[in-house]
């Protein structure tokens, strides 16, 4: 089939290779132009090194997006993590339409931090959905739908690195082959059961240490590794990852008061909180730095029975060296 890729970052880049990989002409790619002192896009990259025709475009509404779309004379487009509003003036042009990756079970967490959030909320699953986009945000038919099971210790990394990035993959070129043999469904969304939740920034992820422990947990690991959850320590902001749940099982286990270290290990630092104790493996500085949470809490002489934040400033890149 000829095809165009539209997208960006790792994702668009393996969508690339694996349709060449299997024969198809790529005719041409669409990546969002990069913002000053950002990385290189690895889409973009990709496809000059293969010689294709690159378009970076402020955005996909204006006539010279819909004229270059035009000019390649596609059977498909594929949209591969998007950003930019692609209109149904700019979808439609191929003669197979366009079809788009969203990494849930939509009509389940539409929006752009939708990995994130199933995690937060402690969801048993999560999936990807292959789907032909509308004007409205991740709103429009499904064509197909994979689901992906959520472990009680997984992490962002591990579900979308393990399972939804490679399935996503492939899901795509499933998708291709349906609709350009012509035997595919298109299934309208249920608005009925439809829940959007945007961005999982700064602001969601600070850690509320007076919360219940799943909750915490779940914050930690659906913010591991990014934005990553955080918290203050001497008036810095630390980051915390690899999450262990500690649940209570009697009145006589509980340790401590919510937010208070109780244990120090060789590698990890464990914390009271409603209904257990969370377990921290590591922690990054606000000056960049990782380390096990045990050697950051060694290095701030941070004891059992004190408060793990605190607003007390310390100059923290001093203290770690």
């Amino acid at each position: 089939m000829r095809i165009a890729i539209i997208g960006q970052q790792a994702f668009g880049k393996s969508v690339l290779e694996a349709f060449l990989a299997r024969g198809d002409d790529v005719a041409g790619v669409f990546c969002a132009p990069e913002k000053p002192g950002a990385r290189p896009d690895p889409l973009r990259l990709a496809a000059e090194e293969l010689g294709l025709q690159v378009f970076q475009l402020p955005n996909l509404k204006s006539p010279a997006a819909e004229s270059a779309l035009r000019s390649l004379d596609v059977d498909l487009a594929v949209m591969a993590y998007v950003l930019q509003f692609a209109p149904q003036s700019f979808v439609n042009i191929p003669k197979h339409g366009t079809i788009q990756y969203h990494p849930s079970l939509l009509p389940l967490y539409r929006g752009p931090s939708s990995i994130n959030w199933p995690i937060i909320k402690g969801d048993t699953e999560t999936g990807l959905t292959i789907f032909r986009p509308t004007d409205g945000l991740d709103e429009g038919p499904v064509i197909l739908q994979k689901t992906v099971a959520i472990g009680s210790e997984d992490t962002l990394g591990k579900v979308y690195f393990d399972h939804l990035f490679p399935r996503g993959v492939e899901a795509m070129l499933e998708a291709a082959d349906r609709v350009l043999a012509g035997g595919h469904t298109e299934s309208e969304q249920d608005e009925a059961i439809a829940s959007y939740e945007g961005w999982c920034r700064e602001a969601e992820a600070r850690i509320n240490w007076s919360s219940h422990l799943d909750h915490v947990h779940n914050l930690i690991r659906g913010c591991d590794p990014a934005p990553g959850a955080w918290t203050t320590v001497l008036g810095h902001k630390v980051k915390l990852f690899g999450s262990k749940k500690h649940p209570v099982r009697r009145f006589g286990d509980v340790a401590g008061k919510p937010g208070e270290i109780v244990a120090i290990g060789e590698q990890a630092v464990e914390i009271a909180v409603q209904g257990g104790r969370v377990e921290i493996a590591s922690v990054r500085t606000d000056a960049g730095k990782k380390m096990s949470a045990a050697a950051f809490a060694k290095a701030h002489g941070l004891k059992p029975g004190a408060p793990f934040e605190s607003e007390e400033v310390e100059d923290l890149a001093a203290a770690t060296g």
